[in-house]
């Protein structure tokens, strides 16, 4: 039997590491549905054109180890404007919600878009100032020289790009629960989570 639970917000809010914890806690499957876009965004900054790059997307090429670079989040979220690419994307994503024993996705579109009849909707958010600090923290400790101001302009212009797209622009559904994680911890985050989906389960 399946179960969707649909995870949605802007950059570095925590959607990822709670959509891991929760379908670690559940037994449920995960997809980040951003490295689609950021493998494809890295397949144009090689050289390939957008739409044969998504069309031609294959599950070996969503390794985030090679895809968590700035340049490639900065291309993943221009590609991820352009309608076609974004249609040979939902396909891949649907089915992998359809799956039997649940599934966990999270991305920008998914409760609007990609899954509208989830189960349990979440849209994780914080403060921009929030998510630069924590973007800046992510990549010093990683040893990549940054600075501060610039990580918070650059969330700034994803998050206005994200949101004004003409193509499944980044909105709350109007279902969906907010979960504002700018004064929260992940294990925070996470039991309120449990919670709203355990209560739908039951």
């Amino acid at each position: 039997m399946s179960f969707v639970i649909a995870i949605d917000g802007p950059a570095a809010a925590g959607k990822g590491t709670l959509a891991q914890a929760l379908s670690s806690h559940f037994g449920f499957a995960y997809l980040d549905t951003g490295l689609l876009y950021r493998a494809v965004g890295a397949a144009v900054l090689a050289g390939a054109e957008p739409i044969t790059a998504a069309r031609s997307l294959d599950p070996s090429d969503l390794n985030p180890d090679t895809l968590r670079t700035q340049a490639v989040a900065d291309a993943a979220s221009r590609v991820a404007a352009i309608a076609d690419v974004r249609t040979a994307l939902v396909e891949f994503q649907r089915s992998f919600a359809g799956r039997d024993g649940g599934a966990v996705l999270d991305g920008r579109d998914i409760g609007t878009v990609i899954c509208p009849d989830a189960d349990v909707k979440l849209f994780v958010t914080a403060s921009a100032q929030t998510r630069a600090d924590r973007r800046f923290a992510e990549l010093t400790a990683k040893g990549v020289q940054t600075d501060p101001a610039a990580i918070l302009a650059e969330v700034r212009a994803r998050d206005d790009r994200d949101q004004n797209r003409a193509e499944a622009p980044l909105i709350a559904a109007a279902d969906a629960i907010l979960i504002d994680t700018t004064d929260m911890t992940a294990a925070q985050a996470l039991a309120q989570a449990i919670t709203i989906v355990t209560a739908k389960r039951a």
